[in-house]
C-alpha cells in the first residue's frame, strides 16, 4: 500500500466551500490534517444574496470530525480579507482552490451588461483577486498550489453560456501564466474541468446521473495536484465519475502559403486549406517559444530559397506606415563612441568559452601571449551601445516590451582585424559593419516594404552529413559572465524578468551562442587566426540555458564555412542558415606587413631620430646605452630598429645593431604604442610577459625618459 497523503501544517483556503464540489474539497483537506478556510457568500446561483450559513454549517461538520476550520463570508472580489483571514486564523497560506461559481445563461442576444459582468467577476476577477493575496505570501515561504476551476463549456464552448465559457477559458490562460511565474519559488498552478453533481448541475442532467456524478469523484485529483510531492505545473484535467484525463494543445504541421518575391494571397490560403488543417504527424507545442520559433522557423525557409522576402501585402500595393508610426521608420540612432582595454577583450574571450584548458585559447585571454589578440566577434560588442541602455525605446513612435524583444538574426563584418585596445576611434576608418535584425513582437502595424537591399540574407546549410562537428558545455555562469561585455539584459540573469517572458529561468544571450560558434569555426578551419576571419551571418532559432552543451556542425565550401548550432542534450537547432566568410591564406599573408611597412612604431623611431639631432650627445651622457627592438606582428618579426645612445651623437636607424647591443627587447608593434602613449608601464609589460627582454634588463628604467619625452607624436 503506497503512504497515505497527508496536509498536516498546510492551510488550505477553498471558495465557494459552501456547497457542492468546495464542500467536498474542504472536508477532504481537513480529514488529512489540513487548517481549511471555508469561503463562501451565501447567496443563490446567479449571486444574488448572502448569508453565514452555507458556511458555518461545513466548519461545523469539520470540527465535528477533529478537524479544523474557520468560516469567511467575503465576496471573492475582496481576496485580500479572504486571505487575511486564513492568515489570522493559521498564520500562513499554502493552498488556494479557486472554486466558488455562479451561472447566468442566456443565449448570447439575451445577455445583458450584468449578466456578463456579473459572471467575470465572480470567476475570473475573483479568482485573480484571491490569488494574487496569497501569491506574496508563497513566494516568501517558497511553496504553494493553486487550482483553478474551468469547465468544458469553456474548453469547447456551449450554447446558452457564452459568458461563463469565456470566464472558464479565460481561467485556464490566467493558470498557465501563473505557472510559469511560479515555478521558480515552487509554486504550482494547474486547472481542473469537473463534471459533478452540484446545484449548477440541477435542472440539466437527470437525478441518477447527478448521484453517479459525486463531487468525491473529482476531489481525489485535486488533493493530489495540492500536495507537495506533486511536481504537476500548467496542466489542465477533465474529471468526473471517477475518470480523469489530461488536455494538451496540438497543432498541425501547417503550410508555407509564402512564395519568394510574391505576395501572400487568400487564395494561396485556399490552395492550402487542407494541409494546414491536416493533424497528420501533429506537433504538441507546450510553451510560448514554441510558437515563436515556429513562426521564425518558416521565416527561415522562405528566406533560403534565392531572392529576397516577399512583403506580406494583401494588395499588390505598399501601404504606409500609420501616422503613429512615420518617424519610426528610417530612423536613425545616434552617433556614439567606443573604447575598450585589453581586459575587456579578455572578459568577451572567457564570456564566450575560451579557456586555459585549450593551450593554443591562451592567445585570447592572457595579454602577456606573444601572439595576443581580439576575437574578431568582439565586434558586436562595439557595435551593441546603439541598441542597449533603452536604445530601442527612443525611437520615436514605437512600443517595445522588452520582455518581447527577439534578436532574429545578425550579421557582422570586418574590414581589419580589430586591435587588442582602442583608446580612441576615428569615425573616418571604418573598422567593423553590424546588422541587427530584431523582432520587437507586438509593435507591428509599419507596412510598406519588409525587406531591405542592404539586408544580409541568410544561406541554407548543404544537404548532406557536416564536415566537422565542435562541442563545449557552457557554464551555469556563462550568462552572468558574457553580460559583463555590456549586455545587461535582465532576461539573462534575473529569474523574475525570465519568467515574464515566458521563459524557466534565465536564458543564454544569443550572442553569447554565436561567439561560441564563431570560435568553434576559427578553431576548426583557421587555426585560430584572426587574421583569416571575413565575416559571420546567423540566424537565431531557439534558446539555449546556461549549462546546456553547444554542438557546432560545420560544412566547408571554398572560403565560406557553412554551420549551425545545436543543443546537445535536447536536439533542437539554436543557431540556423549560418555562415563564416574567411580570407584566403595567401591574402592573409599579405596583410602581414613587411621589414618597416604598415608599422605604428615606425613612426616613432623616425621622430626619436630627428629630435636626436637637437639633444643626442645630452641623451648620450645620460643614457649611455645601444638598445636593440624586434617589433613583431602576429608571431613574427616585423621589423627591427636600433636607438644608439652610447656612440657619438647618439643615432637611430632601422636594422640590427652594428655591434652589440646593451639590451634587445622584443614586443609587439600595438606594445610598442601603448608604452609610447604612456598606457603600459614598461616594468609593468616586463613582468606580464608583453615585453622581453635580453641583456641588461635594468636599461628599462630609461626607456620610459626616453619614449615619454622625446616621442610626442
Amino acid at each position: 500500500m503506497a503512504s497515505m497523503l497527508n496536509f498536516y501544517g498546510r492551510v488550505v483556503l477553498v471558495t465557494g466551500a459552501g456547497g457542492g464540489l468546495g464542500r467536498t474539497y474542504a472536508l477532504a483537506f481537513a480529514e488529512r490534517g489540513a487548517s481549511v478556510v471555508v469561503n463562501d457568500l451565501g447567496g443563490d446561483m446567479k449571486g444574488v444574496g448572502k448569508g453565514s450559513l452555507a458556511a458555518d454549517k461545513v466548519v461545523e461538520e469539520i470540527r465535528r470530525k477533529g478537524g479544523k476550520a474557520v468560516a469567511n463570508y467575503d465576496s471573492v472580489e475582496a481576496g485580500e480579507k479572504i486571505v487575511k483571514a486564513a492568515l489570522d486564523a493559521f498564520g500562513r497560506i499554502d493552498v488556494v482552490v479557486n472554486n466558488a461559481g455562479i451561472l447566468r445563461d442566456r443565449s448570447f442576444s439575451r445577455i445583458s451588461d450584468e449578466d456578463w459582468d456579473m459572471i467575470q467577476r465572480v470567476h475570473l476577477r475573483g479568482s485573480f483577486m484571491v490569488t494574487r493575496a496569497a501569491w506574496d505570501h508563497m513566494k516568501k515561504q517558497n511553496f504553494g498550489r493553486i487550482i483553478m476551476t474551468s469547465s468544458a463549456a469553456g474548453i469547447y464552448g456551449n450554447f446558452g453560456q457564452a459568458n461563463y465559457s469565456a470566464a472558464k477559458l479565460g481561467l485556464l490562460g490566467l493558470s498557465n501564466s501563473l505557472a510559469v511565474e511560479g515555478k521558480k519559488n515552487n509554486i504550482h498552478c494547474n486547472t481542473v474541468a469537473p463534471v459533478a453533481g452540484s446545484r449548477m448541475t440541477q435542472g440539466f442532467l437527470p437525478e441518477d446521473l447527478i448521484e453517479a456524478l459525486k463531487p468525491e469523484y473529482v476531489a481525489p485529483l485535486v488533493l493530489w495536484l495540492c500536495h507537495e510531492s506533486c511536481e504537476e505545473n500548467g496542466s489542465v484535467f477533465e474529471v468526473g465519475a471517477g475518470w480523469i484525463g489530461k488536455l494538451r494543445w496540438e497543432r498541425t504541421l501547417g503550410a508555407l502559403v509564402r512564395q519568394k518575391n510574391q505576395p501572400m494571397t487568400p487564395e494561396a490560403v485556399k490552395a492550402n486549406w487542407t494541409k494546414i488543417c491536416d493533424f497528420d504527424n501533429a506537433t504538441k507545442p507546450q510553451r510560448i517559444q514554441d510558437s515563436v520559433s515556429t513562426v521564425i522557423e518558416a521565416l527561415s525557409k522562405i528566406d533560403s530559397s534565392d531572392g529576397g522576402i516577399s512583403a506580406n501585402n494583401l494588395s499588390h500595393a505598399t501601404s504606409a506606415a500609420p501616422s503613429g508610426l512615420v518617424e519610426a521608420v528610417g530612423y536613425k540612432f545616434p552617433p556614439f563612441s567606443s573604447s575598450y582595454t585589453e581586459v575587456d577583450t579578455i572578459m568577451y574571450a572567457l564570456g564566450v568559452g575560451a579557456s586555459i584548458k585549450e593551450p593554443k585559447d591562451l592567445k585570447f585571454i592572457y595579454e602577456g601571449n606573444s601572439d595576443f589578440s581580439c576575437l574578431p566577434t568582439f565586434g558586436v560588442i562595439l557595435a551593441q551601445k546603439s541598441l542597449g541602455g533603452g536604445g530601442l525605446a527612443e525611437i520615436p513612435g514605437l512600443s517595445v516590451n522588452f520582455t518581447k524583444v527577439l534578436h532574429g538574426e545578425h550579421y557582422l563584418e570586418l574590414y581589419k582585424p580589430l586591435p587588442n585596445a582602442v583608446y580612441s576611434y576615428s569615425g573616418k576608418e571604418l573598422i567593423c559593419y553590424n546588422q541587427f535584425s530584431v523582432f520587437v513582437m507586438g509593435s507591428g502595424g509599419f507596412g510598406g516594404k519588409r525587406t531591405s537591399d542592404k539586408d544580409k540574407v541568410a544561406v541554407a546549410i548543404p544537404n548532406r552529413p557536416p564536415d566537422a562537428i565542435l562541442t563545449d558545455t557552457t557554464s551555469l555562469n556563462q550568462a552572468a559572465l558574457y553580460r559583463l561585455s555590456g549586455d545587461w539584459n535582465p532576461l539573462h540573469i534575473d529569474p523574475d524578468f525570465a519568467s515574464l517572458a515566458g521563459f524557466d529561468r534565465p536564458i543564454l544571450h544569443g550572442l553569447c551562442t554565436f561567439g561560441f560558434s564563431a570560435r568553434h569555426v576559427l578553431q576548426q578551419y583557421a587555426d585560430r587566426d584572426v587574421l583569416r576571419f571575413k565575416a559571420i551571418k546567423v540566424r537565431f532559432a531557439k534558446p539555449v540555458y546556461p549549462g546546456q552543451t553547444l554542438q557546432t556542425e560545420m560544412w566547408k565550401e571554398g572560403n565560406r564555412i557553412h554551420f549551425q548550432t545545436k543543443v546537445q542534450e535536447t536536439g533542437d537547432t539554436v543557431i540556423s542558415n549560418a555562415y563564416v566568410d574567411l580570407v584566403p591564406t595567401s591574402d592573409t599573408l599579405a596583410k602581414i606587413p613587411s621589414e618597416g611597412g604598415d608599422l605604428q612604431s615606425n613612426l616613432v623611431f623616425e621622430e626619436i631620430g630627428r629630435r636626436l639631432q637637437d639633444i643626442g650627445q645630452e641623451m648620450v651622457k645620460k643614457v649611455n646605452a645601444v638598445f636593440e627592438w624586434h617589433i613583431t606582428k602576429g608571431e613574427k618579426i616585423a621589423a627591427k630598429w636600433t636607438i644608439d645612445l652610447k656612440n657619438g651623437a647618439g643615432k637611430v636607424y632601422q636594422g640590427p645593431a652594428k655591434g652589440s647591443a646593451d639590451a634587445t627587447f622584443i614586443l609587439s608593434d600595438e606594445v610598442f604604442m601603448e608604452v609610447v602613449l604612456g598606457k603600459l608601464d614598461p616594468q609593468k609589460a616586463f613582468f606580464s610577459g608583453r615585453l622581453k627582454a635580453r641583456g641588461n634588463i635594468m636599461l628599462s628604467q630609461k626607456l620610459q625618459m626616453i619614449l615619454k619625452d622625446y616621442a610626442k607624436i
